[in-house]
């Protein structure tokens, strides 16, 4: 296994490379740290962030705890932050990729995203954003689950990667009941909404038991949530509930205009929630 962590030598970089140390050292994989000088500016002065960015990796090193005595290697390159984590990330052939938490650029990250969400967008490759301080290997995992290709593949990769898994792996789904607001505006009773919503909640249940069946993911002791609302609400309430260490979901893989102003699930809850998070892209 070869895990990749991109860093800027901020302070949320640095958790990602504690992060990753502490992935690496677990699961006896070959660690890669990579830094990206910007290529657009006189080649003196690229020539000297790179030998700068060198002296500060070898620093890195022997002063992260979680780093030492690992199989590890240094990489600088040149170009595009986003295109430079992908292109090290390809040339080491990594399973994932480790990066920090971005800094907010409100307008930026409206119409072009964040290095991270770029690094997900375009790349095939697993990423782990690091949000929280770092203090021990992951004990508890949530995984989003809409019933679709990319769930399963994200909760796959989990594994793969040696994220908790059985017991420790607990499952999150939304559903909206379609008939809810029609019926309110009808003027049904409230206990007769309220019979529709926990006999659609049981429909979506048997649904989701059925589709975990399916896909060799059922597991009798795993903690299963299956709530009503919005699909990032959902997230967001059994983050702050469940606590925990990482939060595990597919991306879909739109792209375009569309992405840009529509945003998804993944961006929303990559913004916003402070928890570690594993973004996995479909398979392609």
């Amino acid at each position: 296994m070869h895990l990749l962590a991109a860093t800027d030598f901020s302070t949320r970089s640095q958790r990602a490379l504690q992060r990753a140390g502490l992935l690496a050292r677990d699961r006896g994989a070959e660690l890669t740290l990579v830094h990206v000088v910007d290529d657009d500016q006189p080649p003196d002065l690229v020539a000297l962030e790179r030998r700068e960015a060198e002296r500060i990796l070898g620093e890195q090193i022997g002063a992260i705890a979680e780093l030492r005595g690992l199989r590890l290697h240094a990489l600088v390159g040149e170009g595009d932050p986003f295109d430079g984590i992908l292109r090290a990330a390809a040339s080491t052939t990594a399973d994932l990729v480790v990066m920090g938490a971005p800094r907010k650029q409100l307008l930026r990250d409206i119409f072009v995203g964040t290095t991270i969400e770029r690094v997900i967008r375009t790349g095939p490759f697993p990423v782990l954003m690091v949000n929280k301080e770092v203090e021990q290997p992951y004990r508890s995992a949530l995984a989003a689950v809409d019933m679709s290709d990319p769930s399963v593949n994200a909760i796959r990769t989990g594994r793969t990667l040696g994220l908790p898994a059985g017991a420790r792996l607990a499952l999150v789904h939304a559903f909206e009941p379609l008939a809810k607001g029609q019926m309110f505006y009808a003027g049904l009773s409230q206990d007769t909404i309220d019979g529709y919503v926990a006999d659609e909640r049981v429909r979506a249940t048997k649904k989701l038991t059925a589709f975990l069946e399916a896909n060799g993911l059922d597991d009798h002791r795993r903690l299963m949530r299956v709530e009503e609302g919005a699909p990032f609400a959902v997230i967001s309430t059994a983050v702050e509930q469940l606590k925990p260490d990482v939060l595990i979901m597919g991306t879909h893989g739109r792209s375009g205009i569309a992405k840009a102003l529509l945003g998804s699930v993944a961006e929303e809850v990559l913004r916003s929630l402070d928890v570690d998070i594993l973004a996995v892209p479909p398979l392609r």
